[in-house]
């Protein structure tokens, strides 16, 4: 699956965050609905216009930037 297909980035929508193509929901409310305990179930129910597809895209769009070095851990700051 290319998750192009469902994740855009738009200057004017959301100052540019990643989204689900054709809606305002980014993928950072996407994860933190998933951090939160939200079930893929209940995300679907409460977000009609998303599609399993679109969900398993949200992974695979974090899969390649953490691939690609651009998501990292901070190191702690020591005082």
């Amino acid at each position: 699956m290319n998750w192009r297909l469902y994740i855009e980035t738009n200057d004017n929508v959301l100052c540019g965050k990643p989204v689900i193509k054709g809606t305002r929901l980014s993928v950072e409310h996407i994860i933190n609905l998933l951090a939160s305990g939200w079930s893929e179930n209940q995300i679907l129910e409460n977000y009609p216009r998303l599609s399993k597809e679109s969900l398993q895209a949200v992974f695979l769009y974090i899969q390649d930037i953490i691939q690609d070095g651009l998501i990292y851990e901070k190191p702690l700051k020591t005082a």
